[in-house]
């Protein structure tokens, strides 16, 4: 819920979390119970994190209730197939097709970098 600021003639300014349905309906004072206006009184707060924080926190909230085991983790942490970083590559060797056994794709312009 987001917090309003609202103005009572007889205290002063006062902020209260409410419901965004009721954001332009008088809120009472907390200190005399009086109907206060809604006013606007400084500029919105956003509270923002960074993406890895977000996803941190919602595997530490997971992790809480039901933990993964141990396969589980190893089941979750598995690249796709074909992938070169944890299966072994078979070496490259000249074909038809690439006869100078490069990685890349041949292309019409070898003397480009690509990445």
């Amino acid at each position: 819920m987001p917090t309003y600021e609202y103005d009572c003639a007889g205290c002063g300014d006062f902020t209260q979390l409410r419901p965004m349905a009721d954001r332009d309906q008088p809120c009472a004072c907390p200190y005399c119970g009086s109907q206060s206006q809604r006013v606007i009184l400084s500029a919105p707060g956003l509270a923002t994190m960074s993406g890895s924080q977000r996803r941190a926190i919602t595997a530490n909230e997971r992790s809480a209730h039901a933990p993964q085991t141990l396969d589980e983790y190893k089941h979750s942490r598995k690249h796709p197939k074909g992938c070169g970083c944890c299966t072994p590559n078979k070496p490259l060797a000249p074909t038809q097709t690439n006869p100078h056994a490069l990685k890349g794709k041949p292309a019409g312009r070898p003397w480009m970098i690509s990445h």
